[in-house]
């Protein structure tokens, strides 16, 4: 599918036929396509939490709502990020560079984030959407169907997954094959109120 389509095509889709099955091979592509998606520094702020056992997807699915995404699709994927990754990860992403670059790329990473916790959880915000956003279009791509999911209790997520204290979860994401088509369209603001031009 050309990247035009698949980003005119993708859509929120909340129904999966639950014996459409993704294999292992086939969920580790996707996944390997959604880190290609850009971090600020190179600092791969981001880990996805594949769930693939099914009493821990019943179980989210508990705490999301009951929405049925959770337990349908045939991949859930929690998206989260390591807080601290400009601290514990500077040197391995940098690792390969020239001795000049890596000092300087460690100092200006230490400026940018040090004492700035708005600062690191933003980044890695944008880090997450980057990712899912990624996943979702390499779905696409594939004639998959996808769903971005924050309708769910992130405290109860984070304790079902283990969550580390310096992580953070941003989204979840379900990918499968629809077996409701989406709602048409409804709403969209006209372009010229949300695309300006150099200033508001």
């Amino acid at each position: 599918m050309h990247i035009d389509e698949a980003i005119r095509s993708r859509r929120a889709v909340k129904g999966y036929d639950p014996a459409f099955a993704l294999s292992e091979a086939d969920k580790d592509e996707l996944l390997q396509l959604a880190l290609h998606a850009p971090s600020a520094f190179n600092l791969q702020h981001v880990r996805l939490v594949e769930v693939s056992d099914p009493a821990l997807r019943q179980q989210l699915r508990e705490v999301a709502w009951g929405q049925a995404q959770v337990t349908d699709a045939s991949m859930l994927v929690v998206v989260c990020a390591q807080v601290d990754s400009w601290q514990q990860n500077v040197g391995r992403v940098w690792e390969g560079a020239p001795e000049d670059v890596q000092n300087y790329m460690t100092g200006a990473i230490d400026t940018y984030y040090r004492d700035k916790p708005q600062v690191q959880r933003d980044e890695t915000m944008r880090s997450c959407g980057l990712t899912a956003q990624t996943l979702m279009l390499a779905a696409r791509g594939k004639g998959l169907d996808s769903c971005p999911m924050d309708g769910f209790d992130f405290a109860a997520v984070a304790k079902l997954i283990n969550l580390p204290d310096n992580y953070v979860i941003a989204l979840m994401v379900a990918v499968g094959k629809k077996s409701l088509e989406p709602k048409p369209r409804i709403g969209k603001l006209p372009f010229n109120e949300v695309v300006l031009r150099n200033r508001f």
